[in-house]
């Protein structure tokens, strides 16, 4: 998952020449393939398929031969129809004396052209849709192969991305990996040409193009790049006022804390809770243990009945401890001012967030506009923190001292009952 113009074709070719091949490397230390392999190299459509997968393996249409696979070692190309130069797929002499058989395909074929046979390895350049994606998968079961995606993330954090930075399990993430790569990582890109191309690329597109950084596109709702809110985390100071939204619900309740820099006005989010289908005295234990000082704003949707004995949640929440009131709930008026901190650097998130963090690089607007309402809880509280509670916000309280008068007087007490 990388940037433009960083290699990730060449990488991906790389590797899967060696699979096929057999040959290695002396510091590889990844998987071997000991026997020959079947394998398939997969792009975007057939045109790109011939012009930079194709290309990249087995040479251009005008150079056959000259890709990353040795020309001595292609035993046969299979020409496929339709489309002039274009390769179906190529035999490859293997180190062990056998063959191995690399079939060149595209995602526009559909998800059905990848049943059927067991491949050992299969590169996907860009990337590839998320059914076609879980058909190849399967392929590899049998093999105990592997699958390789190069790809700049301009579809931001679709099902497939967010498998490799999400993964939905321990066991999930034990089976994948990823590396990052941007243009600070490659050493041949010419300043000026960078320059040049990041002033002619749409500011929501940079961070995928330069950085390899997932891209909502267009309907992002906060268009910034993640790296320029993120601060790294550290302590409070005990002066600082600082308050919290909560966004309640059955399927997930989440909290964010923020406090304000006395003497820059800048707020700092540097908490949360996010826990589902918790009872709301679990939820109220979690805050009150931040501090059961502090004020807090809610959903003002929480004022109407809870889904558990039909009282409000936000008097639920009152009798257990929490120090809450409604929250405004003007959406535009709150993205707006929202957008408005975050692009002026008067508002940050600490960079342990994580839940903040992800819900942040799927937030956006569907076609019509409309916002979509998934995985956004933190977005949620983070509004209602910046509409209501900035003005909820105070300070710790300060430790109750006992006067001189006091301390005198318990002092004579104590002597005369002597």
């Amino acid at each position: 998952m990388a940037a433009n113009r960083v290699g990730k074709s060449e990488a991906g070719s790389y590797e899967l020449t060696c699979h096929l091949t057999g040959v290695y490397p002396h510091w590889w230390t990844g998987r071997r393939f000991d026997e020959p392999v079947e394998c398939w190299a997969v792009g975007t459509n057939s045109q790109t398929t011939r012009d930079i997968v194709q290309a990249k393996l087995l040479g251009s249409v005008q150079a056959p031969g000259t890709g990353m696979i040795p020309a001595h070692l292609i035993k046969k190309t299979i020409n496929a129809r339709g489309l002039a130069g274009a390769l179906e797929g190529a035999q490859v002499r293997h180190i062990s004396g056998g063959v191995s058989l690399v079939g060149l395909k595209s995602y526009e074929q559909g998800r059905q052209s990848f049943e059927g046979t067991a491949k050992h390895v299969i590169w996907c350049d860009e990337e590839p849709p998320q059914d076609s994606y879980t058909e190849m998968l399967y392929r590899t079961i049998t093999t105990q192969g592997i699958i390789m995606v190069t790809f700049t993330p301009l579809q931001g954090m679709s099902a497939v991305v967010k498998g490799f930075l999400e993964p939905e399990s321990p066991e999930s993430a034990k089976f994948k990996t990823f590396i990052q790569a941007g243009w600070r990582d490659v050493p041949h890109l010419d300043p000026a040409e960078r320059e040049a191309l990041i002033a002619t690329t749409p500011p929501y597109q940079i961070a995928a193009r330069t950085e390899g950084e997932p891209s909502l596109g267009s309907g992002a709702i906060y268009p910034i790049a993640e790296r320029e809110i993120l601060v790294p985390t550290a302590a409070i100071p005990a002066s600082w006022p600082r308050c919290y939204a909560m966004d309640v619900g059955w399927n997930r309740t989440a909290a964010l804390w923020g406090a304000t820099d006395p003497g820059s006005g800048r707020i700092v989010l540097y908490d949360e809770h996010y826990r589902g289908q918790g009872e709301p005295a679990s939820h109220a234990e979690a805050i009150k243990a931040r501090g059961d000082w502090v004020r807090g704003v809610i959903d003002p949707a929480s004022a109407g009945s809870s889904q558990i004995d039909g009282r409000a949640l936000i008097d639920i929440y009152g009798r257990l401890g929490l120090r809450l009131e409604p929250a405004q709930n003007a959406v535009e008026a709150g993205l707006t001012e929202t957008w408005n901190l975050l692009v002026s650097g008067r508002l940050v998130v600490q960079e342990h967030l994580s839940n903040w963090r992800s819900e942040f690089r799927k937030y956006h607007r569907d076609e019509q506009g409309r916002i979509v309402k998934v995985s956004d809880h933190l977005m949620d509280a983070m509004r209602y923190l910046v509409l209501s509670g900035r003005h909820a916000m105070q300070p710790p309280p300060r430790p109750a001292q006992r006067s001189r008068l006091s301390r005198g007087t318990a002092a004579l007490t104590d002597w005369m009952g002597a």
